[in-house]
């Protein structure tokens, strides 16, 4: 593993519980509604699309700071490359090991909808307004985040080595190098 280079602010280690606050693509969702907006149109009612562009997918916060009062030890803005970038770069910043539970991971079914009729995977799909999280008591600080008005869920746990382990419904695999942002392979047909 190779150390990702950042600012740390917080701590991350073995033991303590990853947190996924926000949802996972739905920026992405929202910027490919808006730029194909009328091909949508033949798969979902003007309603549905309707209610995806109106979606508040930014979480209320005005500084991630922020976090930390609600019992974060460290927090990783979700941006492009997804959730699963988000991941690899928190444990690569700490040189610490992940193993987190996929369906775990907040996803509107919007998100899922568009992402099946691009053939996408939401997880790797921009998603502005979501973050992981890593705190000593996950449980707590989902609570407290859904008190302030944010969705968000225990998806794992901070691990020793170096594994960055996803489970699945299909068993266990490991984590891969980010890749280019799902966001690119709709906005590339643009035009």
């Amino acid at each position: 593993m190779r150390r990702i280079e950042r600012e740390n602010t917080g701590m991350v280690r073995p033991g303590q519980d990853l947190v996924a606050a926000g949802y996972a693509g739905f920026a992405g969702t929202v910027k490919i509604v808006r730029e194909r907006e009328g091909e949508l149109h033949q798969w979902f009612s003007s309603q549905y699309i309707h209610r995806i562009l109106e979606g508040d997918f930014i979480l209320p916060v005005k500084e991630p700071g922020e976090f930390k009062n609600l019992g974060a030890a460290e927090w990783e803005p979700v941006m492009e490359g997804g959730i699963l970038k988000a991941l690899w770069d928190l444990s690569g910043a700490y040189m610490t090991g992940i193993r987190f539970e996929l369906h775990k991971i907040p996803v509107r079914q919007e998100t899922i909808e568009v992402c099946e009729r691009y053939d996408l995977n939401p997880y790797r799909l921009y998603s502005e307004g979501c973050f992981v999280l890593a705190a000593d008591h996950g449980g707590d600080l989902v609570s407290a985040l859904k008190e302030n008005g944010l969705e968000a869920a225990v998806i794992g746990k901070v691990t020793g080595g170096i594994k960055r382990i996803i489970v699945h419904e299909d068993g266990n695999g490991y984590l891969d190098r980010p890749s280019k942002d799902e966001l690119y392979k709709v906005l590339s047909k643009i035009g």
